[in-house]
């Protein structure tokens, strides 16, 4: 018998192993939560919090997309997004990091409202297909766009996704 070749339940209980771990990563959308304070707005998908009443955190908002300052609706945005969190506490679901160093996380109010989602539905930011997790939020955005609410109501020529927006623009 050849010692180096690995036995049949040697491969078996690695793969069982690989197969567990891959499962455990794919649950574990939440990198980690917080309690924090909303100081600043920057934009209708941007914040800044304050983490144990000393420490900044710049929150780029998941799976949401909204009008960039110089586009259509993205002063009514940032607004928005300032009405629903500015000066409240939220718990800060991190999903992960992006290439800005920005944390990117879900902002949940103590009242249970979800603000990412809840800026879809409202109509003032997209779904943001390239990072989407929940699928959930396309229903919420097609139901915006028919109801007509937020940048949904600008005139057609004056509605573009903020990617297709900083491509024209770049």
């Amino acid at each position: 018998m050849d010692t180096l070749a690995p036995s049949i339940q040697t491969i078996t209980v690695s793969r069982l192993v690989i197969g567990v771990l891959a499962l455990l990563v794919s649950f574990n959308t939440v990198a980690e939560s917080y309690e924090a304070t909303v100081i600043g707005i920057t934009d209708g998908d941007t914040v800044h919090v304050l983490r144990n009443s000393h420490t900044e955190v710049k929150i780029r908002l998941s799976e949401i997309d909204a009008p960039e300052k110089a586009q259509p609706w993205g002063r009514q945005s940032k607004q928005a997004l300032s009405d629903l969190v500015y000066r409240q506490i939220v718990k800060v679901d991190v999903v992960t990091t992006d290439r800005y160093g920005r944390t990117v996380a879900k902002l949940i109010r103590d009242d249970g409202l979800d603000a990412n989602a809840e800026m879809v539905r409202s109509g003032n930011a997209w779904v943001y297909r390239k990072y989407m997790l929940d699928h959930g939020l396309l229903d919420l955005e097609t139901s915006a766009r028919n109801a007509h609410r937020g940048l949904w109501s600008l005139p057609e020529e004056q509605i573009m996704s903020p990617w297709e927006w900083r491509r024209q623009s770049h």
